[in-house]
């Protein structure tokens, strides 16, 4: 009986120690990676459970394709872009993976410059890029209703493409696309969305974040293979 138990008990060790080996072995197959959302009332969910705003629904798309990525929403509703540059320092303690700015049309309605705009949203650029070589910036724009067709509006509409050719940055043409203007998909004040036009607003940054985050998951494989290549081969 002794023997049998010992065989047993050798039987149940080895085989915790291979489950030990394959969990960590998946750890490193798949590291968690970040996305921080920086953005305004638009991504903050303004008058809606955070789940209802759009990062958390990414999040949910990230999961279901496997997609092993954290969202942290650092909207403010009110947000501008001078108060983007003061809230931003306590973001950057932590790694950056897929960066995404929505901010810029507080400003415009308070009426700054578009290129002090402008000017203030390179800065948090710049400050990401700094702490985060290799992050990945997707830019949410925005567009002021088309009430007169002036220098200011057209300046505006242009702004956030022209940052994102400077920056190599990912362009969501218009984060309200298929929302602004229609009265079922906005709260009552007919400017934020409600929880249905937060799901289109999901997809349009869907759309271009997908393909972004698959990339930076195929990078961040093959350089985990690559370090275990390396320290094998230095054993």
């Amino acid at each position: 009986m002794s023997v049998e138990r010992f065989i047993v008990r050798t039987y149940f060790a080895l085989l915790s120690v291979a489950c030990s080996i394959l969990y960590t072995q998946g750890l490193h197959a798949a590291p968690i990676k970040s996305i921080l959302v920086f953005g305004d009332s638009l991504s903050d969910g303004f008058m809606l459970k955070r789940s209802e705003a759009y990062p958390a629904l990414l999040a949910k798309k990230l999961h279901a394709d496997s997609l092993n990525f954290q969202v942290t929403n650092a909207s403010a509703s009110g947000g501008t872009t001078e108060g983007g540059l003061e809230r931003l320092p306590p973001h950057l303690k932590r790694k950056i993976d897929i960066f995404i700015l929505e901010l810029g049309i507080n400003d415009a309605f308070h009426g700054l410059s578009v290129d002090q705009i402008q000017n203030n949203l390179q800065q948090i650029i710049d400050k990401v890029k700094a702490r985060n070589p290799s992050v990945r910036v997707l830019i949410a724009a925005m567009q002021l209703p088309n009430y007169s067709a002036d220098d200011y509006v057209s300046a505006f509409g242009k702004m956030f493409g022209e940052l994102a050719s400077r920056n190599n940055a990912a362009l969501v043409p218009y984060l309200l696309q298929g929302v602004a203007g229609d009265p079922s998909l906005n709260l009552p004040d007919g400017i934020h969305p409600n929880a249905a036009g937060q799901k289109i607003l999901a997809e349009n940054v869907w759309r271009v974040l997908e393909p972004i985050a698959r990339e930076v998951t195929a990078s961040s494989s093959r350089a985990e293979r690559g370090t275990s290549l390396s320290n094998s081969g230095s054993r």
